[in-house]
């Protein structure tokens, strides 16, 4: 007979339900646990036994049974741990900015699944999106500052940006074409490089289990248009950042958007691509709301670390709503 080692199951006294697969859990809602399987092996009981604490005979499912000329039944019999399925706890830094808003509010209306975090960088932002207690304010160029938001957070979700500012006095009248700088301090450098830096680092020693970076399409030329805003090289700087944090040696998910949009998400196909592809074609924008979705995937799936991707959308009506993100991130093979 074989030897089993016990294991301590801490079941409620009702029986658990199983599937006939031994590769999945099954939850028990009540208790906020699942079942997992760590090893099976055969044994020899006697005919009448179905379930001995502390462990699983899988008795009603005739492929795992098989009775002998001595009255016995040879059955599997399932190692199994109680597997905490407490909510994780994810920060949003941006949560004041129009994509970090929508991220935000997804995760509290998700609230089985995640605790809600933000990090904001005045006082009035955290009054927009509510004033919650679960919204820090700090300055991502000031590393110590981020300390407290980011001490005790399962992921990070970086929509963090530098900000062009329009130069007054701009007439279009005249045929005049605007001109933009940025505020002092709040370059791309200190922002998308240095700010988003200081986050990885905070997000590493803090050993968080994932970091989903948001950034921008067009980052393969150094000619784009955005770089020459403000000459402030935005997409230069937002590539190193998601340079360092793929060598960071944290799960990541790099995210490069289209042109944004603020539209309804979720009735629209996504599209994946890699080295500015997309901008080549007519299918270069993408709604924040399906950004925002896409970055709460991320966080559920396998298929989405050590991933880096192009991301814009179909126009609506046009193909299948993207449902199956899974799938959607299994066709990404770019790492960086």
């Amino acid at each position: 007979m074989a030897i089993v080692t016990r294991v301590p199951l801490g079941f409620p006294t009702s029986r658990p339900s199983f599937s006939s697969s031994l590769s999945k859990s099954s939850q028990c809602h009540k208790h906020r646990h699942s079942l997992v399987a760590l090893s099976t092996t055969s044994i020899r009981v006697p005919e009448t036994s179905t379930l001995f604490s502390p462990y699983i005979i899988l008795s009603n499912s005739p492929f795992l049974q098989k009775r002998d000329t001595k009255g016995f039944r040879r059955v599997k019999v399932v190692s199994a741990a109680m597997a905490d399925l407490a909510p994780s706890t994810v920060l949003v830094t941006g949560a004041g900015g129009r994509t970090g808003q929508i991220v935000y509010k997804k995760l509290k209306e998700r609230s089985e699944r995640y605790v809600a975090r933000g990090l904001v960088r005045t006082e009035e932002s955290k009054e927009k999106i509510g004033g919650a207690d679960d919204v820090f304010v700090g300055d991502i160029r000031d590393a110590a500052s981020l300390v407290p938001a980011i001490q005790g957070i399962d992921a990070l979700v970086i929509l963090t940006s530098a900000v062009p500012k329009m130069k007054p006095g701009f007439d279009p009248s005249k045929g005049e074409r605007p001109e933009f700088c940025f505020e002092d301090g709040a370059y791309p450098e200190q922002v998308d490089w240095i700010g988003q830096k200081n986050q990885i680092d905070a997000a590493k020693a803090a050993g968080v289990k994932q970091i989903v970076l948001v950034g921008s399409m067009g980052g393969t030329d150094l000619n784009n248009p955005l770089n020459s805003l403000g000459n402030g090289n935005i997409l230069v700087w937002k590539r190193k950042a998601e340079q360092y944090l793929a060598d960071s040696g944290v799960p990541y998910t790099i995210i490069r958007a289209g042109g944004l949009q603020d539209k309804e998400g979720g009735i629209r196909e996504l599209l994946i691509g890699k080295d500015d592809e997309l901008l080549k074609t007519d299918t270069r924008t993408i709604a924040r709301a399906d950004v925002a979705e896409v970055c709460l995937q991320a966080l559920q799936f396998e298929e989405a670390k050590f991933k880096a991707f192009d991301l814009s959308s179909k126009p609506e009506g046009a193909g299948t709503p993207t449902k199956d993100f899974k799938a959607l991130f299994a066709q990404i093979t770019t790492r960086f």
